[in-house]
């Protein structure tokens, strides 16, 4: 059986999934994707969104979409402890957090770094765009802070915090500033951080 293969840029959607795969155990192969024309271009071969992260399961099967990648290593390799048993009310709140974040906070984050894609007038509108994603991001962060106890899904660990632990970081205006304002956060930073898998994948992006 081939090994999984990770698309992905330092800083990105991939930093989660590179968590997973770390902690589950499993060789994977990490392939960064440079910002450049060409070299997305060339990517948009293998994967048509043009977007990372990517994952190349063992039998060559491509997926995309951060979330799906990782509700899906959760249930192929389930001695990872990467969510509860499917089934629970556990993992019915373990998908509807990781369905939250990508469809809000993640989206949020686009609309912030990407806002002049998010009108046909481009960088004329970029501003107001800009400014309300990011009113929306922390407003997304404050509700997912008010269940932390202290993870995600109470006392259990999941990959749901690592998705959390992503999107935090990129507030633009930095962590301690976030963290100044939903203190919860920074209790569950600091907690995430101690995890091997989280510190071993945070010096492969830079961080």
């Amino acid at each position: 059986m081939n090994q999984y293969k990770l698309y992905g840029r330092e800083g990105s959607g991939s930093f989660a999934v590179q968590v997973a795969l770390e902690e589950i155990g499993v060789p994977f192969e990490r392939i960064w994707i440079a910002k450049e024309p060409a070299a997305v271009a060339r990517f948009r071969e293998i994967n048509p969104t043009g977007k990372v992260p990517a994952l190349a399961l063992p039998d060559g099967t491509l997926m995309f979409e951060s979330a799906a990648i990782l509700v899906h290593l959760s249930l192929v390799h389930p001695d990872a402890g990467l969510a509860p048993p499917p089934g629970t009310s556990e993992h019915a709140l373990f998908l509807q957090w990781m369905t939250f974040m990508s469809a809000n906070a993640y989206e949020a984050a686009l609309r912030m770094y990407y806002s002049d894609r998010y009108s046909t007038r481009g960088v004329l509108d970029a501003e107001p765009i800009r400014e309300q994603g990011s009113r929306d991001f922390l407003a997304h962060l404050e509700l997912i802070s008010r269940s932390l106890k202290p993870h995600v899904l109470g006392a259990r660990y999941s990959i749901a915090d690592v998705y959390l632990y992503m999107l935090a970081s990129w507030y633009p205006a930095g962590k301690e500033a976030l963290y100044a304002q939903l203190p919860a956060l920074k209790l569950h930073a600091q907690m995430l951080s101690l995890r091997p898998a989280v510190s071993k994948v945070e010096a492969d992006h830079g961080g």
